[in-house]
């Protein structure tokens, strides 16, 4: 009965921080610079991971797929299959969940960081307001840096599959991307990329949260910076269902 309690506590408290972070949002002056400093650290520094993750997912969805679509003679859908998974799910998802982990724990370790060292206190004392300073600006930073960082990778994706299909196939350029844009459209490809948003602000606001409330010393950063990676985590791949479900409804 007290871990239920706790739960909802917890919910109960998130939720006046999400509240918080919306009332703040729309207040000025906005701290423009700070999100921008933020937005590098969240996209810059991500290239290099969301790269390898990305051209490793091509590349894997053409070595595992094309024996299989031998079979039945259907060589010539598998850039088309890659661009579908890739753009539509696997694409997003996997950028989410790597950002989660880089990310979410940095964020919620620097914060928490600043929290049992005083020094949001101090930003309080002095009048400042920590709160606009230090969580909108990460969470809104999160939130567009996410479908920047998914293009990025679901452009290495599709270019690691042409690697393997060059390979093994030696088929072009321009008839692997003529064959695996044939079945998308705007309809479908916005749509996943307008969830990565979401994802973005699971992200932030989970790990600010996080950070923002952490207790018990240093040995509470390190303990909330990876709940806020297993909460996050978590949260993501139940929000993808549901926003799968919510387009299939909404588009088709």
């Amino acid at each position: 009965m007290s871990s239920l309690i706790k739960f909802f506590e917890g919910l109960a408290s998130y939720a006046l921080f999400l509240g918080r972070f919306f009332a703040q949002l729309a207040q000025r002056p906005f701290e423009w610079q700070e999100t921008s400093r933020q937005m590098y650290e969240v996209g810059a520094k991500s290239v290099l991971i969301v790269g390898v993750a990305g051209l490793a997912i091509g590349m894997v969805l053409a070595m595992q797929t094309g024996s299989t679509l031998a079979r039945f003679g259907g060589q010539g859908l598998l850039p088309s299959m890659i661009a579908v998974a890739v753009l539509r799910e696997i694409g997003p998802i996997i950028t989410a969940l790597v950002v989660s982990g880089r990310v979410g724990a940095g964020i919620g370790a620097e914060l928490g960081a600043m929290r049992v060292t005083e020094q949001i206190d101090a930003m309080e004392v002095a009048a400042l307001n920590p709160f606009r300073y230090l969580v909108v600006t990460r969470v809104l930073a999160c939130m567009l840096m996410l479908p920047i960082l998914t293009v990025y990778a679901n452009a290495l994706a599709l270019l690691g599959g042409f690697f393997v299909m060059n390979l093994e196939q030696n088929m072009s350029l321009k008839l692997y991307f003529d064959s695996a844009l044939r079945f998308l459209n705007l309809k479908t490809v916005l749509p996943a990329l307008g969830k990565t948003a979401v994802f973005g602000f699971i992200i932030g606001s989970m790990a600010c949260y996080l950070g923002y409330n952490t207790t018990g010393g240093t040995s509470g950063v390190g303990k909330n910076a990876m709940i806020a990676v297993v909460l996050a985590t978590l949260l993501i791949v139940v929000a993808d269902v549901v926003l799968v479900k919510f387009t299939i409804l909404l588009f088709g």
